[in-house]
């Protein structure tokens, strides 16, 4: 009896209430739900998001920026004050000291030596200043392209992580479905022996009445009573906790479910397919690429970078006095080229070189380990699938002995231990195709998951 609860316990997983017709959710609606509703999923959209947000930052360089700037000081530093009417062409000759110096020539003692009182000690002056200015890269080496090209990558494997995301949640909402149907077939099939049982418990009764029994028999059917019915009680315990768990998937309360009927079918795509669909594929070939970009961003130190600026501004001692008398411009261009620093370019081209072959090596190992894993897979499959079919006549030949031996034993051509010895070969049947049932749905799902589901 030990071993049959064991086996029970491997074969069935969580699992919640009985489920009723009425309000029931299918299989189609569940994953429908599961879309919008479960939370991982809903987390990995968010980092798509975040993703593309930051391929918007990086493509945005190529546009420049356009800033203004507002300044607004008090000063009575020479070198200040005489800046600030500069730079809002105020300047005059009397800002030099030109009065005291002619005042003094023409007392007719010129003086070049003194230096002028005004210009030294000028008076308190507020300055604004209004300036808009606007600059762009013309040129960077293709430094702003490479970047862009990896987010742009990054971005896609954020959108397969989503993917991968969505495809566990529903291998693990499917496969939850498909217990729930083996659960319910193993209850079927041990109510039918529990009736079986109070079959026999009536006749033993009847058959110690007119002394063809012992009372020991009575009591050998009653344990095996007692075993099928705790077996029972476990099978609706680990109903109610998959019930938990479809929940916890869905993102809200599920009482009630419609287990698929249909045994799952072997999926139709080759092994060409699952390795062109897999996402871990898929991703080392985007991170490929993002080594190939990151190659370019790299020599990016051995071209010259190239910027042009222009800016618009106009100062006063007030806000924007005479503004248009006191406006300037400016504009220009800038080229910046690293002649030499240390070889440090070099060497940042050379790990870059090294890290694409890195990857490259990485994408080919991906491949041959998806491919070792889906010969592995199907291979379970094939043999899940003859253990099942065995299972199911051993299963048809462990009832028909069953059913032999309970007329036996009403011959008293068997005792009752031999009853009840082929009852828990029945039991041990029933079991035994549940596990081979749930080992070949969770192949077939895992196979699914290889090549990123059903397309």
């Amino acid at each position: 009896m030990k071993k049959i609860i064991s086996m029970l316990s491997f074969a069935l997983i969580l699992a919640a209430n009985d489920f009723t017709t009425t309000n029931a959710l299918s299989l189609s609606d569940a994953l429908e739900l599961l879309q919008s509703q479960n939370l991982e999923i809903k987390a990995a959209k968010y980092d798509v998001e975040s993703a593309k947000a930051k391929k918007d930052t990086v493509s945005g360089m190529n546009w420049g920026k356009l800033t203004f700037q507002q300044d607004f000081a008090r000063s009575n530093d020479a070198g200040n004050v005489f800046g600030f009417k500069l730079t809002s062409r105020e300047a005059n000759f009397g800002d030099f000291g030109a009065e005291e110096f002619m005042n003094n020539y023409m007392a007719g003692n010129p003086d070049y030596t003194t230096p002028p009182d005004r210009l030294n000690y000028p008076d308190d002056r507020n300055f604004f200043q209004s300036k808009v200015k606007y600059e762009v890269p013309l040129f960077t080496g293709f430094a702003i392209s490479s970047y862009a090209h990896i987010m742009d990558e990054t971005t896609k494997i954020k959108s397969l992580d989503k993917e991968k995301t969505t495809t566990e949640k529903i291998y693990e909402l499917k496969k939850s479905f498909y217990d729930m149907a083996l659960l319910n077939s193993s209850i079927k099939n041990l109510n039918q022996i529990l009736r079986n049982i109070d079959t026999l418990e009536t006749t033993t009764k009847t058959m110690i009445d007119v002394g063809y029994a012992k009372h020991v028999d009575l009591l050998e059917v009653k344990a095996k009573k007692g075993n099928v019915e705790r077996l029972l009680i476990q099978m609706s315990a680990n109903k109610k906790l998959l019930y938990h768990y479809i929940s916890f998937l869905l993102n809200q309360k599920v009482t009630a479910i419609i287990p698929p009927q249909a045994e799952v079918p072997m999926p139709k795509f080759s092994n060409e397919e699952v390795l062109k669909r897999n996402i871990d594929i898929q991703k080392a070939n985007e991170g490929l690429e993002i080594r190939k970009s990151m190659l370019d961003a790299s020599k990016a130190g051995y071209y010259p970078s190239v910027g042009a600026f222009g800016e618009v501004a106009t100062a006063d001692n007030t806000f924007l006095g005479d503004a248009n008398d006191h406006k300037a411009y400016t504009v220009g261009a800038r080229l910046t080229w690293n002649i030499f620093n240390g070889g440090i370019d070099s060497a940042k081209i050379e790990e870059s070189k090294i890290e694409k072959l890195k990857m490259l090596s990485q994408l080919e190992l991906a491949k041959q380990g998806i491919a070792l894993k889906t010969a592995k897979i199907r291979t379970e499959i094939e043999s899940s699938d003859a253990q099942i079919a065995s299972l199911k006549k051993e299963l048809a030949l462990a009832n028909a002995i069953y059913e032999n031996y309970e007329g036996r034993y009403k011959e008293k051509l068997v005792s009752m231990s031999d009853v009840i010895i082929k009852q828990s070969a029945q039991i041990q049947k029933i079991l035994q195709l549940q596990i081979a049932k749930n080992k070949r749905i969770e192949k077939i799902f895992a196979l699914e998951k290889l090549a990123n589901g059903e397309k």
